[in-house]
């Protein structure tokens, strides 16, 4: 069964898109199919139901590794999509995302790939997004599409798509990072603290598991999941000068180690976090005194929280927690810990990796 969203845009399940991909009667309006299923592979329909065989050409694979690797937003080896002809004379073209319908799986990194794929498919034809139900992955697809594409909020979008198929419901974690895209206007902004915050998440998440199997043997983490380190050369890790209105470069804000001026992060490394209760939040078991912290204009925390770079060698070890050492010099700047820190403000920041604003100067590139 298929629902029309909008003009030229569908939301279906599993059999709606076999039967589109098979050719049958009453299906040859749909040109494009949208596939968000847990195997991009074509295989998927015939491991699903063994009488269905349909034919593809491929046309592009893209991995993690295609995509920027500044911002280590998947593994190197992890397929992004795959693009390709299908149906029975190839007529098709189908675009199939790995996603499963999970309360821990990372929507948010493959959402602008589907929303573009969408919006060309409706140019050329008419667009069938499906996942296995028709339920969640789909529908959490459409609705961050209706968001984008007519500047509505998450809620209000949802609310439209029910008008059309009243049984979609993305599960909670989906809701949760729709809700963030709307907070980062509509689109997924890698330099947004919304967004480091959520990759933390997914790291702390990663890191759990990693611990879980593979600690006690020693194994290191993958370290393409971190950060550039902007201590390397500028041509090799640093991203294109943001441009001002008066047409010079905006200079960016750098953390230098003291001891030897080593580049250890810039601003866009750093993830912002509100300020806690202050020195009520670490009285006995955390008590909450009843008065809020008010920040004042001249209280500034001791430390900045960081993403995870690429020279943090005690967090690529594979660790729990450790201090946080200068790559050139060894000197100490911080500490790190996958359970979380206690900033000085009271706030806690989970997972940390801290860098004392006392062991490094501030500069501009």
């Amino acid at each position: 069964m298929r629902y029309l969203v909008r003009e030229n845009l569908f939301i279906g399940n599993i059999s709606a898109a076999a039967e589109v991909l098979e050719g049958k009667e009453g299906s040859s309006d749909i040109t494009h199919v949208l596939s968000v299923l847990s195997s991009a592979s074509i295989s998927f329909f015939t491991e699903w139901r063994s009488s269905i065989s349909i034919p593809t050409k491929e046309i592009r694979r893209v991995l993690a590794g295609d995509v920027d690797a500044g911002t280590g937003a998947l593994s190197p080896d992890k397929i992004v999509y795959v693009l390709e002809y299908a149906g029975k004379d190839l007529k098709i073209v189908r675009m199939a995302v790995p996603i499963k319908d999970t309360e821990d799986e990372n929507l948010l990194d493959y959402l602008e790939f589907c929303l573009d794929f969408i919006e060309e498919s409706r140019k050329q034809g008419a667009v069938l997004v499906h996942c296995f139900a028709g339920v969640s992955r789909s529908a959490a697809i459409i609705t961050a599409y209706l968001m984008r594409s007519e500047r509505i909020s998450l809620e209000a979008a949802l609310e439209s798509l029910r008008q059309s198929c009243e049984s979609v419901s993305p599960n909670d974690n989906f809701l949760e990072q729709l809700k963030m895209f709307e907070e980062m206007g509509f689109k997924v902004d890698c330099s947004s603290s919304i967004y480091k915050r959520f990759r933390l998440k997914i790291l702390g998440v990663f890191s759990a598991s990693l611990f879980c199997d593979s600690y006690s043997r020693g194994e290191k983490m993958d370290s393409s999941k971190f950060g550039a380190d902007p201590g390397l050369p500028q041509e090799a890790t640093s991203p294109k000068p943001e441009i001002c209105p008066d047409g010079n470069a905006k200079s960016t804000v750098a953390y230098r180690c003291k001891k030897c001026r080593r580049v250890v992060a810039v601003q866009e490394n750093v993830v912002d976090h509100t300020p806690g209760e202050g020195l009520s939040a670490f009285q006995w078991h955390k008590r909450n005194s009843g008065i809020r912290f008010d920040k004042s204009d001249d209280f500034e925390c001791s430390s900045i929280f960081v993403e995870p770079l690429k020279w943090m060698k005690a967090v690529e070890e594979g660790a729990l927690e450790g201090k946080l050492s200068c790559a050139h010099c060894d000197a100490r700047l911080g500490y790190f810990n996958w359970s979380g820190i206690q900033c000085n403000c009271g706030s806690w920041i989970t997972p940390a990796f801290q860098l004392h604003k006392s062991r490094m100067d501030l500069s501009t590139l």
